[in-house]
């Protein structure tokens, strides 16, 4: 199998940290201005430094978004922020407008030019023409079949790389070209502000009749007739490989830094034993359940997914404890507090690299070694024993219903 790029995001320097350390080959992240996650931290300029250094470290390339539908006063703006990029050293712009791509091109020559989701590539001709006119790679829209990818694959230039996704939440609307959100709140989905009205769970309500609500029912009891599923294909690698992607992407920018840890780290070795022709050890395919996720499908790969119309709530079992900060040879580890814990508490510890093992809690100590019964403030620094010695950033995380 060949070598597939697998692309985590990155919605602030913790998140990136994240998805550096647990084996991503590049990430996707935005600017304060001109991507389509509004509602996360994003980079200033000081910060993309930052970032691109601690990448150009580590050999992880970096993706810029630009990929809202800018207007005019955003244009006079975007050239001097093309300019920066170009300047900072990032591998590629992702964009999704004609007008951004010119503009690229000559304020940013010595970039890639990624084409967005958000133009709905669905076509080998619209595929083509985008390299035609300089880009270097196309992200297919999500509703495409595995077919549909082969035969874009088949009938275009051998240059041009495709990459789809492959892990996250979906849109009920055609690749996110949604205009409910900005018809019932103001918040424009094609400017990064979605309110995903899409979740909500909507009645009818006759005229002359306030305050009498009536279902809408989608199937049975249910009445979320709009809700999709999230996506997940980390048991079908093999097959997006087979179908030409050079690129997997796992959705994800607004979510936890945790979560960029774990369903990078899943998919790391997803991606590593596929490509040995191995098959994949079940512990880390059932890494994809410890993380915040709606009801998972495998997208528009094999045909309609289906939508889940019972409730539109998040699945959240499990919560990060700790984050290690240093660990000695002997296990003994230097960590700061996320969540509340006591001796005797049974955890689990997982790490880049790190085979997922549980624990039982058995000796804690403070930053001056004092023995502790508990630890409860966050961000405190404290100390205790591990099974193994880790790297740093691996997380001791507890079992907890926080579904809403």
């Amino acid at each position: 199998m060949k070598k597939i790029e697998l692309l985590s995001p990155a919605g602030d320097l913790e998140r990136l940290e994240m998805a550096v350390a647990y084996g991503a080959d590049a990430v996707y992240l935005a600017g304060t201005d001109f991507g389509m996650r509004s509602f996360v931290g994003n980079f200033t300029l000081e910060q993309l430094e930052t970032a691109v250094a601690l990448c150009r470290s580590h050999g992880v390339r970096v993706h810029v978004t630009c990929n809202t539908m800018p207007r005019n006063e955003e244009i006079a703006r975007l050239p001097q922020w093309l300019e920066r990029l170009d300047t900072l050293g990032v591998d590629a712009v992702i964009l999704a407008d004609v007008g951004v791509l010119t503009l690229a091109k000559r304020y940013a020559p010595h970039l890639e030019y990624h084409i967005s989701t958000q133009a709905s590539v669905v076509n080998y001709q619209s595929a083509q023409v985008w390299h035609d006119m300089g880009a270097k790679r196309v992200i297919l829209a999500r509703e495409l079949s595995l077919e549909e990818i082969r035969e874009i694959r088949a009938r275009t230039s051998p240059d041009l790389e495709i990459e789809v996704f492959a892990h996250g939440a979906m849109c009920v609307s055609y690749s996110g070209r949604c205009l409910l959100s900005n018809y019932m709140t103001g918040r424009d989905a094609n400017r990064g502000r979605c309110a995903q009205p899409c979740r909500y769970q909507y009645a009818l309500v006759e005229e002359k009749r306030p305050g009498e609500y009536f279902p809408v029912y989608e199937d049975g009891e249910s009445t979320y007739i709009m809700n999709s599923r999230d996506m997940c294909m980390i048991d079908h690698i093999p097959a997006l490989a087979e179908a030409g992607v050079d690129s997997i992407k796992l959705e994800g920018r607004a979510k936890s830094a945790y979560y960029a840890a774990i369903v990078t780290g899943a998919y790391r070795h997803a991606l590593d034993v596929a490509q040995a022709g191995e098959p994949l050890d079940p512990v880390w395919r059932d890494e994809v359940e410890h993380i915040s996720h709606r009801h998972y499908s495998t997208g528009f790969f094999f045909g309609q997914p289906g939508q889940f119309t019972e409730d539109s709530r998040y699945i959240r079992n499990w919560q990060i404890a700790a984050k290690v900060l240093s660990c000695d040879s002997g296990g003994r580890a230097l960590l700061s507090l996320n969540n509340k814990f006591a001796l005797g508490d049974e955890l689990e510890l997982v790490g880049p690299g790190v085979r997922p093992q549980s624990l039982t809690v058995d000796a804690l100590w403070d930053g001056e070694g004092v023995s502790l019964s508990e630890v409860r403030k966050p961000q405190m620094r404290f100390q205790m024993q591990l099974p193994r010695q880790v790297p740093p950033l691996s997380m001791l995380r507890r079992q907890a219903d926080l579904s809403p």
